[in-house]
C-alpha cells in the first residue's frame, strides 16, 4: 500500500515538476554552440563513476561527450566524492561549483543520506540551500535525478532492511520532486526506470550489487541527456 501511495504521488510531482517556466531556462552561453561551456557534477560516487571501468565510461564523461557534440568546446569539471552526503556537497562541492560558473549543472544525492539515516526533512532543507544558490549565484540549467530505486539492487533486494530503504527512496524522491519544482530545475526519472529495468537486467550493476556498472552508466546518461536536451536552446 505504502509504495502505491508513494508512487501515485510522485506521478503528481514529476508532472508539475518536469516542466519549469519558461523564464527559468538558461539564458547565457547555451545558445552559441561556439561558445566555452563549463558543466559541472555535483555528487555522490556515481558521481565520481564507482563501477565503471575506465573513467571516461562514468555517466558524467558520457553525458559530457554528448553535450561536446553540440558544444565542441564543453569543458567538465567533475566533483563527484564516493560516500558524500548533500550535507557534503553543500560543504565542499557548492563553493567550488558556484565559483566556476557553469552553463551546466548535474545534481545526483541522497543514497549516503538514507543509508547513514539522515531525516527527510534535513535532506530536503539541503537540497533547498543547494538548488537556491546554484538558481541564484549562476546562470546555469541546472539537472537533477530522482534516486535510482535501492531496493531493488542485490544489495538489500534479500535483506532485512529492503523495505525501509524502499520506502524512504521513495520519500526523498518526493522531496527531490517538491525542490526541483520550486526552483524550477530540470527533474530526470531514474527511479521508476531502475524499478523497471534492474531486475530484468543484473549486468547494468557493477560486481558489489549496488554502483552502476558500464552499462548501467551508459543507460543513466541516456536517461540525463533527454532531460538535458530538453532544455538546450537550438544554435
Amino acid at each position: 500500500m505504502i509504495a502505491y501511495r508513494v508512487l501515485a504521488a510522485l506521478a503528481v510531482v514529476l508532472a508539475t515538476a518536469c516542466s519549469p517556466p519558461r523564464d527559468r531556462w538558461p539564458r547565457v552561453g547555451l545558445d552559441d554552440c561556439h561558445a566555452l561551456i563549463q558543466y559541472v557534477a555535483l555528487g555522490d560516487s556515481t558521481v565520481e563513476g564507482v563501477g565503471a571501468s575506465r573513467p571516461d565510461l562514468n555517466y558524467v564523461s558520457r553525458l559530457h561527450a554528448r553535450v561536446r557534440a553540440r558544444y565542441p568546446n564543453a569543458r567538465v569539471t567533475n566533483l563527484g566524492v564516493g560516500g558524500a552526503t548533500s550535507a557534503d556537497v553543500m560543504a565542499r562541492q557548492l563553493d567550488r561549483a558556484v565559483k566556476r560558473q557553469p552553463d551546466l549543472v548535474t545534481l545526483s544525492i541522497g543514497p549516503n543520506d538514507i543509508t547513514r539515516g539522515i531525516p527527510v526533512a534535513q535532506y530536503e532543507r539541503n537540497l533547498d540551500a543547494i538548488l537556491g544558490r546554484l538558481r541564484h549565484e549562476t546562470t546555469a540549467l541546472i539537472v537533477v535525478n530522482l534516486l535510482p530505486d535501492l531496493a531493488v539492487t542485490p544489495r538489500f533486494a534479500r535483506g532485512p532492511q529492503v523495505d525501509v530503504v524502499g520506502r524512504q527512496t521513495a520519500l526523498f524522491n518526493e522531496a527531490l520532486a517538491r525542490k526541483a519544482r520550486e526552483h524550477g530545475v530540470e527533474l530526470v526519472d531514474l527511479y521508476l526506470p531502475s524499478r523497471e529495468e534492474v531486475p530484468a537486467q543484473p549486468a547494468l550493476l557493477w560486481r558489489d550489487g549496488y554502483h552502476p556498472s558500464d552499462a548501467g552508466y551508459a543507460r543513466w546518461a541516456e536517461l540525463m541527456w533527454e532531460g538535458v536536451a530538453a532544455r538546450l536552446p537550438a544554435c
